[in-house]
């Protein structure tokens, strides 16, 4: 045995998937290698983030086996080299090659737990295809064939993958329990590091489409207690720093986030982790639209489109707080027409809500919301109750219900602090002030307001620290070319109060509150009362300047 082989197997065994690789190509060269210790150059270069040098030696491994008549062995290198390129987005090859492979096994009859590999590659072909339904049943097949040839690594595989379809085809119940059931063989000898940072993602991925933050958070630690074992793992790794770093945004780390990211894009692998790296930078055109870099957010959703990811949501809020309301309703319109699943739904109803409301259309508004309520019935996960109280309670608002809203609100706040997202919680406080202030209660909305303001302030949120001074501090310039008598009538509007409500309040006439009414809905452009509540809430107006008629 050279001196470079045996260095290039103990890297192996060492999870010095670099190192290792570097050792058998360079012992390669000097002897050719057999065909275990080529099955360990591939997967080390797999795990070393090579995808084109993996994927050579897989291709080259199978042909030599299918040469000797080695059809199993020859079955599994093409197994791996139709999932490398499966995961990567590249369906035609990864699918040709589970034809290929798949063929080789029919015409040899040869009875093996490859079978059961092929059966899962080609379930992966169908899930990215779009077809759950016959992914479904070709994962369950899979399972059957690991348990008959009492296979773990493929029984967990296809378990996790069973699971999942199982969650899209709306049993969430019955799905997370196989996911769960699968990932308790994590960790043994067993299942391959190829299998295990699979596994681990997959499960992590399911979990946030589901919003269960309990069940992500402690897998995402896991897996980066996982990567951390083996400072040469290039692949998972970028999955787990996106992971993490969404987590950090949640928990309101958002410096350590931006950090993290940093970190962890600087060590993604080309091209495979092509899509990761958009990931990435939608997340970090989020934080910078949270602390008020618009150009920032702006470059940072551009490469993200670039990469592959739609930024659609995040650029509508960011259009929305740059005053562009028309453009983000727009923009979260289309969002929420092209979202077909009740996951994806969940996450565009919400800012869907706040935008459609800033925009004045409140039976719109009322819609989402109660969609989101009942999505949030069908799924009750604490993320997702909070979102639909929240949304909710946004509406009842805007719908002049300021008790329903304090309720709604109220319980919206609670979840977000108990899952520990302070910026959501601080949002939600702001509105609970309004909602206060509409009922009379100005103490306990001052109170609301400097705590919201004091937590903006914290995580550097500063768009929000200047929305909720405009809420505290009477404003200085009055939107649309609003006069300050037609501020203090929307404000009152805003309250609920009818035309001789506000007249008595304010010791005009009816017919005056009506002609301040008839004029901001030219200047602004609004249909409704409803649409005028929006419109105050949304710039402010709910306190405004007093003036003697």
């Amino acid at each position: 045995m050279s001196e470079r082989l045996e260095l290039g197997r103990d890297a192996f065994d060492r999870q010095a998937w670099r190192r290792a690789y570097e050792q058998l190509a360079e012992a390669e060269d000097e002897t050719p290698l057999d065909v275990e210790d080529l099955e360990r150059l591939a997967a080390s270069a797999y795990l070393a983030g090579l995808s084109a040098e993996s994927a050579d030696v897989w291709s080259r491994v199978h042909r030599q086996c299918a040469e000797i008549g080695d059809v199993t062995r020859a079955a599994r290198c093409g197994f791996w080299l139709a999932f490398a390129l499966l995961n990567q987005g590249d369906l035609v090859h990864g699918g040709g090659w589970v034809d290929r492979t798949q063929r080789l096994l029919d015409e040899t009859h040869v009875e093996c737990v490859e079978h059961g590999y092929l059966r899962f590659a080609s379930a992966m072909r169908s899930v990215f295809s779009g077809d759950v339904e016959s992914a479904h049943q070709k994962y369950r097949e899979a399972l059957g064939i690991g348990e008959r040839f009492r296979d773990p690594q493929l029984v967990t595989l296809a378990r996790i993958g069973e699971g999942r379809c199982q969650i899209y085809l709306g049993d969430v119940e019955g799905g997370v329990t196989l996911l769960d059931e699968a990932m308790v063989a994590m960790g043994t000898p067993e299942i391959s590091p190829i299998a295990t940072g699979d596994a681990y993602c997959t499960v992590i991925d399911g979990c946030y489409e589901l919003f269960d933050v309990a069940r992500a958070s402690a897998w995402t630690a896991d897996l980066s207690a996982w990567c951390d074992l083996q400072p040469e793992l290039v692949l998972y790794r970028g999955e787990c720093m996106v992971h993490r770093a969404e987590l950090m945004l949640l928990h309101g780390q958002w410096s350590t986030a931006i950090d993290e990211l940093d970190r962890g894009t600087a060590r993604l692998a080309e091209p495979a982790e092509t899509r990761i790296r958009a990931s990435a930078s939608f997340l970090r055109g989020e934080l910078h639209r949270l602390t008020g870099e618009q150009s920032d957010a702006e470059d940072a959703y551009r490469v993200a489109r670039e990469g592959g990811y739609d930024p659609q949501l995040g650029v509508a809020l960011l259009r929305l707080s740059q005053g562009r309301t028309s453009d983000a309703e727009a923009a979260i319109r289309r969002a929420l027409n092209e979202a077909e699943d009740p996951f994806t739904r969940i996450r565009v109803l919400g800012p869907y809500v706040e935008i459609v409301v800033a925009a004045g259309d409140v039976p719109a508004g009322r819609a989402a919301a109660d969609e989101l309520a009942g999505l949030a019935h069908a799924m009750p996960q604490p993320l997702v109750k909070a979102m639909a109280e929240s949304a909710n309670g946004l509406v009842l608002l805007a719908e002049g219900d300021a008790t329903g809203a304090l309720t709604a609100l109220r319980h919206g706040w609670r979840i977000w602090h108990d899952v520990g997202a302070p910026y959501e919680a601080a949002r939600v406080r702001a509105r609970l002030a309004l909602a206060c202030r509409a009922v009379g209660d100005t103490d306990t909305a001052t109170m609301e307001l400097d705590a919201a303001r004091s937590i903006f302030s914290s995580l550097g949120a500063t768009p929000d620290v200047e929305w909720v001074r405009s809420l505290v501090d009477e404003p200085a310039d009055l939107p649309d070319g609003v006069t300050p008598r037609e501020a203090e009538v929307l404000a009152l509007v805003a309250e609920g109060l009818t035309n001789r409500q506000v007249a008595s309040r304010l010791t005009i006439s009816e017919k005056t509150v009506a002609s301040h009414l008839a004029h901001v809905f030219t200047k602004v452009g609004l249909q409704s009362r409803a649409a005028a509540t929006a419109y105050a809430i949304a710039h402010g107006l709910t306190r405004t300047p007093t003036e003697e008629p």
